[in-house]
């Protein structure tokens, strides 16, 4: 064998240390160094937050961009337990701040939520940023921390009483790796606002204190879940609703989950559904949206043999295009174990979620259409005329 010098050795491997892989490359941690990943770094500080929400422990999250370039994001929680926990040294703050995925909201099945496609938790954001600082009110007292490119600057410093509870993280990106980009209120907005849709029981606000004008604000809460979602994707649209707003919410035993969907026809033919999964949105679809189409198809062209509206053989039936034409509907599953395709998990899979999904939405709209025979036959002339 030739034993030439190859020009590589043990010298050119590179080896990182603490948070310079971070800071080297972080787009490969928070998708770019621009509007994306600021927007990412939001999310991951935000996802606990939310959690606390959906978990019964907090009433609200609170998130402002501030005056001198800083994001503020704050609940009413119990607060993050400041130490360590348990024989088992259950995470306190500082490992939540600079222990990887210590905070990551991918884990927790259906009980969790997906703000973002990294799920890497507040550590990345701590390492991005030229200062961050913690503070918590819990159990009567007051602490507070501060940190600097993912590294702890001051100790975790007991600050005196404190009245109520919660966590309040405030984070500076750092303009060497961000230089002047900025975060977009508009597109946190559509973001906060999608998933407390989907979440009926979040209330988020977000401010926008950086402007010299009074600050921009906007609540987040929507009690009608599913049902306002539908509403919101047709609030801009010049085609009228042709029949009211159907929707369900249940437990699926099989799948491991739930599913809830609202959907309504419109005076148009242009198809509009949304669907998700454990608050992620699945734009190329997956079985959970199949499976809508299956039972929504399939509710509708039973009703119309059945009541004999088919002018043509029986056997020829309605199909999905038919039936989805004009429709509006938005479909989220949350999941114990989902399984994702795809390189950024924007495709659920597993047959029995399809299965599951159908059944759900044909049993529903099934006793809709008995219960609202005028619109169900209006609905279905419309559909055979096409729109």
């Amino acid at each position: 064998m030739c034993q030439e010098s190859t020009g590589y050795d043990n010298i050119h491997i590179q080896v990182l240390e603490g948070w310079e892989a971070v800071r080297k490359r972080p787009g490969m941690y928070v998708g770019s160094t621009g509007e994306l990943g600021l927007h990412q770094m939001v999310f991951e500080v935000a996802d606990r937050a939310v959690r606390e929400v959906l978990a019964g422990r907090a009433g609200r999250v609170e998130i402002t961009l501030t005056s001198d370039g800083g994001v503020r994001v704050a609940d009413d929680g119990p607060g993050v337990p400041v130490h360590g926990e348990g024989d088992a040294g259950d995470p306190g703050l500082e490992a939540l701040l600079t222990r990887m995925h210590a905070g990551a909201g991918l884990a927790g099945g259906r009980h969790g939520v997906a703000l973002g496609y990294c799920g890497v938790g507040p550590t990345v954001t701590n390492a991005l940023s030229s200062r961050l600082t913690a503070g918590v009110r819990r159990e009567g007292v007051r602490w507070e921390q501060e940190y600097a490119r993912g590294v702890a600057v001051t100790p975790l410093t007991e600050a005196g009483p404190a009245t109520g509870s919660g966590t309040v993280i405030t984070f500076w990106p750092d303009a060497e790796i961000f230089g002047a980009a900025q975060c977009s209120f508009d597109e946190l907005a559509d973001r906060f606002r999608e998933l407390a849709l989907l979440n009926r029981d979040l209330d988020i606000s977000l401010t926008d204190g950086r402007g010299p004008a009074e600050p921009r604000s906007v609540r987040l809460r929507f009690p009608g879940g599913a049902r306002d979602f539908v509403a919101f994707l047709d609030e801009r649209d010049a085609a009228p609703a042709t029949t009211d707003t159907v929707g369900f919410e249940r437990e699926e035993s099989r799948m491991g989950g739930t599913v809830e969907a609202a959907w309504r026809w419109r005076d148009s033919s242009e198809e509009r559904i949304r669907s998700f999964a454990n608050g992620r949105p699945t734009p190329r679809g997956g079985t959970h949206e199949a499976g809508f189409r299956d039972g929504v198809t399939a509710a509708v062209d039973a009703y119309a043999r059945k009541k004999r509206l088919l002018p043509a053989a029986p056997e020829t039936g309605l199909t999905a295009e038919q039936v989805c034409a004009g429709l509006t509907a938005v479909v989220s599953v949350k999941l114990d174990a989902p399984e994702f395709h795809g390189s950024i998990r924007d495709v659920l899979g597993g047959d029995t979620v399809r299965a599951c999904v159908a059944r759900a939405v044909r049993e529903h709209l099934g006793a809709w259409l008995e219960q609202h025979p005028e619109q169900a036959a209006a609905l279905v002339g419309r559909l055979l005329r096409g729109a």
